[in-house]
């Protein structure tokens, strides 16, 4: 341990010497508010600042109303009921960063294999590329038969998918970018808190100052050993750890987080329902839920226009309900395109009232 004296006369010019603890588990540092005010200006002179801009996320209104995207250091969660397009939705933002070129993208799955993304990914890039209408479009339960039908049509040896007119100008969008996006199976045995830390520490060394965004898909699953006594135990162990990697490593990160029984059951879920501790609320930057339309605007919209109504079940909303850089309490609506595991990413604000309008903060 060495910690710092306050100079003497006679030794004013001399350099001090760090102010640390070092400890087995890590090092504790204080630097002084000038310290870092003099780093920030060496590193605005010098050109880095990537560290200061946010990576945008791909939908347009939502990137607007928390600040221009996801910056260093901040965890965003996504949470909803099973079928509501969580996994759609952190897919396709980890597809929009990885080609736009900003950063390189690590998207853990633990409940899907790669190719099963991969299959998504296709059907994605089919529809995206012709939003709003889907003319050519592949639909996901389509894409393996078309990689069947490659594979039986061509032979082991002939030239495999790259012959495949239906799939191949999805394949070709996607090796425009598919070197920026990493899909890695979840391990309930090797991903743990401090391994996933590895794997993002050996990213700087293998890609300098390249960026990375992390998704979790999801929260709940993230193995600890020994397993907690509690549920509560462990999301407040995983959240707090996915928070200070982080923090600590500066990268931004997204995940998925599932709904408890209160909140499956209930009309509207909200913040308050996510799935095993309120250390989930506190630690999170961005709080996302996603609600299906139908199920929780005023019935007046439903009562009066029944042609309105059956358009609303191809929408979903997704309430901004933590927003610790700006504005939270917000609402936006994006429609719906599951067939092709996508949504269209040109979302609009919510015009008409929504039931339990209070929202839950802590």
């Amino acid at each position: 341990m060495t910690t710092t004296d306050k100079p003497s006369g006679a030794d004013q010019g001399a350099a001090q010497v760090t102010w640390r603890v070092d400890t087995d588990n890590g090092s504790m540092v204080p630097r002084s508010a000038l310290d870092v005010l003099v780093d920030l200006n060496d590193n605005l002179a010098s050109g880095r600042f990537g560290e200061y801009q946010p990576v945008p996320l791909g939908f347009g209104l939502l990137d607007k109303t928390i600040g221009g995207g996801l910056r260093p250091g901040e965890l965003l969660l996504i949470g909803g009921a099973q079928g509501t397009g969580k996994t759609t939705m952190a897919l396709q933002m980890a597809r929009n960063v990885a080609s736009s070129g900003q950063a390189n993208v690590l998207y853990i799955c633990f409940e899907h294999e790669e190719q099963y993304l991969l299959n998504r990914l296709v059907a994605l890039e089919s529809a995206l590329a012709h939003l709003p209408q889907k003319t050519g479009a592949v639909k996901v339960q389509d894409v393996r038969k078309e990689i069947m039908s490659s594979w039986m049509g061509e032979g082991t040896g002939g030239a495999g998918l790259a012959a495949n007119q239906k799939l191949r100008p999805s394949l070709d969008r996607i090796a425009r970018y598919g070197q920026n996006l990493f899909l890695m199976r979840g391990s309930q045995t090797a991903s743990t808190i401090p391994n996933i830390r590895k794997l993002v520490q050996q990213h700087r060394i293998l890609s300098g100052d390249r960026r990375l965004l992390v998704v979790v898909d999801y929260m709940q699953k993230v193995p600890i050993f020994p397993e907690p006594n509690t549920e509560a135990e462990k999301v407040t162990y995983i959240v707090n750890g996915l928070k200070d990697i982080a923090l600590s490593e500066q990268v931004p990160m997204i995940c998925i987080v599932a709904a408890d029984k209160e909140g499956l059951k209930a009309q509207r879920l909200r913040n308050h329902h996510l799935r095993g501790s309120s250390a989930i609320n506190y630690e999170a930057d961005i709080i996302l839920i996603i609600n299906e339309k139908y199920q929780i605007v005023a019935k007046v919209n439903i009562e009066f226009n029944p042609y309105q109504a059956q358009r609303f079940r191809d929408w979903v909303i997704v309430s901004v309900e933590k927003n610790r850089g700006g504005q939270d309490n917000i609402d936006l609506e994006y429609e719906k395109h599951f067939e092709y595991s996508c949504f269209d990413p040109n979302g609009r604000a919510v015009q008409e009232k929504l039931i339990e309008e209070r929202l839950y903060n802590d």
